[in-house]
C-alpha cells in the first residue's frame, strides 16, 4: 500500500524522465513472450473464431444501452 501519494508520483515523475521508452528492448520482449507461448502451444490458435460468440455476448452486456427513467420493474 502506497501511504505518501505524492512522493510515490514524484518518483514516478522522475523515473520516467530519466528513464525513456526503448523501442528496441520493448520489441524483444514482446518477441521472447510471443514466443513462450507459442512454445506451451497458446499460439497459432488452432479455431481463431472459437469462443467468439461468447465474447460478442460479453461485449453486449458490458456496453448495452439502458432507456435512461424507464420503469423495469414492469414487464
Amino acid at each position: 500500500m502506497i501511504k505518501d501519494v505524492a512522493y510515490w508520483r514524484a518518483w514516478e515523475d522522475e523515473f520516467m524522465r530519466t528513464h525513456p521508452p526503448d523501442f528496441a528492448q520493448n520489441l524483444r520482449i514482446f518477441d521472447a513472450l510471443y514466443e513462450h507461448a507459442r512454445k506451451m502451444g497458446v499460439f497459432p490458435l488452432k479455431d481463431p473464431l472459437e469462443g467468439l460468440e461468447t465474447k460478442i455476448r460479453m461485449a453486449r452486456v458490458l456496453n448495452g444501452r439502458t432507456d435512461s427513467g424507464t420503469d423495469r420493474s414492469r414487464p
